[in-house]
């Protein structure tokens, strides 16, 4: 099938690319890897007026360190990211769910900031970036303006960037050494969208004094289960005490349950999809105490 058609921009700058879109407003769509924006417009579930591509802009693509924060472009690549030592070294969850989106050749051209601003509610990375408290740098007419994870994602592609806004850069927080953490997720096959996924990061030295506990698929966005959350804080589970961290599961495992089902799922959620969200939530907490337990 064949795009409908549309003006097309390659701009050289930033500031080129947001003049272009406030040219445009409500009209254009920003291009970045193409990997999702590319099948809707062939579908024709897409209806761009203009399309503005950011790959010859240049100073959006990078991976860098500056001592509070992991900073990665939004036009890095997927692939770059994927095999990045510094991302590998200081925030290993991001390239564990990496390897699991898609095939080589999708993260060959997928950026990372393309797949955050598309916002697919099954998407590897918008529910590791809420698990791991990441913050969005977004440009816009009026400047730049840094927004949180958990503010980001509105619903089913559905962000909080507004018309002529363009996402730059995502920053992570560091500590001195990666928390314990882990991501899971479940599809029918390798590659294909997952049905259900799950991201844990925990907090604390000897014992647990916390957990971001983050659950996606069945729920319009990736969404922290609170009542896990707290469950695993007030459990004060000591990084060596198997046995706890053995009763520390089967509780959230019966808590998960409940959390995902309070969740505002939608319509085509199944409870099949949310059982499944359940029980990833279970083994992903499962596999950041074992993780733990190892360091």
């Amino acid at each position: 099938m064949k795009p409908p058609p549309f003006r097309y921009h390659t701009p050289r700058s930033l500031p080129e690319a947001l003049d272009v879109l406030r040219e445009s407003p409500g009209e254009a769509r920003v291009l970045a890897g193409g990997q999702s924006l590319v099948p809707l417009l062939n579908l024709r579930l897409a209806y761009p007026e203009v399309l503005v591509d950011l790959n010859q802009v240049e100073g959006l693509s990078y991976i860098h360190d500056n001592g509070a924060r992991l900073c990665i472009g939004a036009m890095t690549r997927q692939r770059e990211a994927e095999f990045s030592e510094l991302l590998a070294a200081r925030c290993p969850l991001v390239v564990e769910a990496l390897v699991q989106l898609g095939h080589p050749a999708i993260r060959n051209r997928g950026t990372i900031g393309g797949s955050l601003a598309h916002a697919d509610p099954v998407a590897e990375l918008p529910c590791v970036m809420t698990a791991l408290d990441a913050e969005f740098v977004v440009a816009g007419p009026g400047g730049d303006r840094v927004v949180g994870a958990g503010d980001f994602f509105l619903g089913p592609y559905e962000t909080a960037l507004s018309s002529g806004e363009i996402l730059l850069e995502v920053r992570v927080p560091l500590a001195p050494a990666p928390p314990p953490a882990s991501f899971v997720e479940f599809s029918r096959r390798h590659g294909d969208f997952a049905l259900a996924e799950a991201a844990v990061v925990l907090e604390g030295g000897e014992s647990c004094t916390g957990a971001r506990v983050v659950a996606a698929g069945p729920a319009w966005t990736p969404s922290r289960l609170e009542a896990v959350e707290r469950l695993v804080a007030e459990s004060g589970v000591g990084r060596t005490d198997q046995g706890s961290q053995r009763e520390l599961v089967e509780a959230v495992g019966r808590t998960a349950e409940g959390a995902v089902a309070a969740l505002e799922t939608h319509a085509d959620a199944t409870p099949y999809q949310q059982r499944l969200a359940a029980v990833l939530v279970t083994r992903a907490v499962a596999q950041a105490l074992e993780r733990w337990s190892r360091n």
